[in-house]
């Protein structure tokens, strides 16, 4: 019963990263996996570390609990560590609220992404 539960959640994360560029790995061992972030751009203000700690936040503001932390040592790192009791519905939603998390995070940055681009387009 856990393995078809670490099935799952490795197997949905990974489904998950096929949506996100900036996603740029899953890893992990069992229940404890961590997603790899990569910067959106070359500053602090996009940067993996940033990025993962806004998917955080989101996160836990949807209500997503599964010992969700921020890794110091590995920046850019969101580490997901469901309980052993959880039940794959459970993991399901963990999934689709983590999903919503980088939906909503990934919107609130594309007005500012897009802006210059904006810019260039209004001085011609």
């Amino acid at each position: 019963m856990v393995l078809a539960r670490v099935r799952t959640l490795a197997r949905g994360l990974r489904f998950v990263k096929l949506g996100y560029d900036c996603i740029g790995d899953v890893r992990g061992r069992g229940l404890l996996l961590g997603i790899e972030f990569e910067a959106l751009d070359r500053g602090q203000r996009h940067s993996a570390r940033a990025l993962s700690d806004a998917v955080t936040d989101k996160a836990l503001h949807l209500g997503l609990s599964a010992n969700i932390v921020r890794t110091g040592a590995s920046d850019g790192v969101m580490r997901i560590a469901p309980p052993l009791t959880a039940t794959e519905a459970e993991i399901d939603l963990g999934l689709e609220l983590l999903d919503a998390a980088l939906e909503r995070t990934l919107e609130n940055l594309r007005p500012v992404r897009e802006a210059p681009a904006l810019a260039a387009v209004g001085a011609r």
